[in-house]
C-alpha cells in the first residue's frame, strides 16, 4: 500500500478513501443496530448464544475502524512505530478473534442440541464471558510475540522511526513469517475441525428424531453450516497476501488497484455478510430490530400527525 502514495493521483486516492469510508460507515451503522438491540433486551444479555454473537459483531466493528484508520494513514502520512504497533496488535488480535468466536458459537449449538439436559449448566453467561476473555488472550499472545521478536532482533532505535504501517513491513523477519504461518495453520485447523465435528454430530443426532425436535436440530445444523461459511469469509483476510502476490506478479502496473480491491473484498465486505447472515436469520433478533427501529419510527410519525393542529376555516361573514 506504500506504492499507493506514489502512483495514485489525488482523484484516485480520494475515490478509494471515500469508498472505504462509506463501506465501513455503513457496516458500523448496521452492526450498531444489532448492538443497540442486544443491550435493550435483558433476554439477549442473559443468553450465552447472543453474548457470543454480539461479541463477534463488536469485534468486527473494532477491526473495521482500525482498518479504516490504516487506509487513511496510507495516503496522509506514516505514523511512528509505537502508534503503528498498537494499531497492528489490536488489528491482528481482532482478526484472530473472529474464527475462535465462531468455534465457540458452534460448540454452544452442539451442546444445546446433543446435550440439552446439560446445556443450562454448561452454557452460562459467566462462562461465555470467560470464553471471550480466553479468546482475546489466545489471539493477543502471537501479536505480543511479534514485538518480542523485534526487541530481540532489532535495535531500540526502531521505536523512534517513522514506519509504513503494514504487518508485512513492520514484522518482516523470517521469524515473524514462520510464527505467522504456524499460528494461522493451527488456528484454522482447530476452528475448522471444531465446526466440522459439531456439524457432523448434530447431523447424526438429527436422525431418529421427529417433530419439533427434528425442526430444532435442522435449525441448529443450518446455523453451524453458516458458521462454516463465516469461517471461509474470515479465511479470505489471511489468504489476501497470497492473492496480492499472484495478481501483482501478473499485472504489476495495477498494483494499487489490486491492493485496494483485495482489501475491500477480503477484509471489509465479509464483515458485512457475517452479522447479516446470522443476525437477520434469527427470528427473535429480527423481531426486536423491527420493533426498535421500524415500529418506533412509524409511531413517531403517527404521534406528530396527531399533535399537528388542524386548520379551521374562517367563518364567512355575510
Amino acid at each position: 500500500m506504500n506504492s499507493s502514495r506514489r502512483f495514485d493521483s489525488y482523484k484516485e486516492a480520494f475515490t478509494k478513501n471515500f469508498i472505504t469510508f462509506v463501506l465501513v460507515f455503513t457496516i458500523i451503522c448496521i452492526n450498531g443496530a444489532f448492538v443497540y438491540t442486544y443491550f435493550k433486551s435483558k433476554d439477549f444479555q442473559g443468553n450465552p448464544r447472543y453474548v457470543l454473537y454480539i461479541h463477534l459483531v463488536i469485534n468486527d466493528m473494532i477491526m473495521l475502524t482500525l482498518s479504516l484508520g490504516l487506509v487513511i494513514a496510507t495516503y496522509t502520512g506514516n505514523p511512528g512505530f509505537i502508534p503503528c504497533w498498537i494499531m497492528l496488535v489490536v488489528l491482528m488480535t481482532t482478526n484472530r478473534n473472529s474464527p475462535l468466536n465462531l468455534a465457540g458459537m458452534a460448540l454452544e449449538r452442539y451442546i444445546a442440541v446433543c446435550l440439552p439436559l446439560h446445556h443450562v449448566q454448561i452454557c452460562t453467561v459467566q462462562r461465555a464471558h470467560l470464553l471471550i476473555a480466553l479468546i482475546w488472550l489466545v489471539s493477543f499472545i502471537p501479536a505480543f510475540t511479534d514485538i518480542i521478536i523485534i526487541l530481540i532482533t532489532q535495535t531500540l532505535s526502531v521505536f523512534s522511526k517513522t514506519v509504513f504501517c503494514n504487518t508485512t513491513l513492520v514484522f518482516n523477519t523470517p521469524y515473524h513469517e514462520t510464527l505467522s504461518l504456524v499460528v494461522e495453520v493451527l488456528l484454522f485447523s482447530f476452528v475448522f475441525l471444531t465446526v466440522v465435528l459439531t456439524y457432523l454430530n448434530v447431523l447424526l443426532a438429527a436422525r431418529g428424531v421427529s417433530g419439533v425436535s427434528r425442526d430444532s436440530m435442522r435449525n441448529a445444523r443450518n446455523t453451524i453450516l453458516l458458521h462454516g461459511v463465516q469461517l471461509l469469509l474470515c479465511l479470505l483476510s489471511f489468504i489476501a497476501p497470497f492473492i496480492n502476490l499472484f495478481l501483482v506478479t501478473n499485472w504489476p502496473h495495477k498494483t494499487t488497484d489490486i491492493f485496494f480491491s483485495t482489501f475491500v473484498f477480503t477484509n471489509i465486505l465479509p464483515r458485512l455478510l457475517s452479522p447479516l447472515i446470522y443476525g437477520l436469520r434469527d427470528k427473535k433478533f429480527r423481531a426486536n430490530i423491527w420493533m426498535h427501529f421500524c415500529f418506533k419510527g412509524c409511531r413517531t410519525v403517527e404521534e406528530r400527525m396527531k399533535v399537528r393542529p388542524r386548520r379551521t376555516s374562517k367563518p364567512v361573514i355575510h
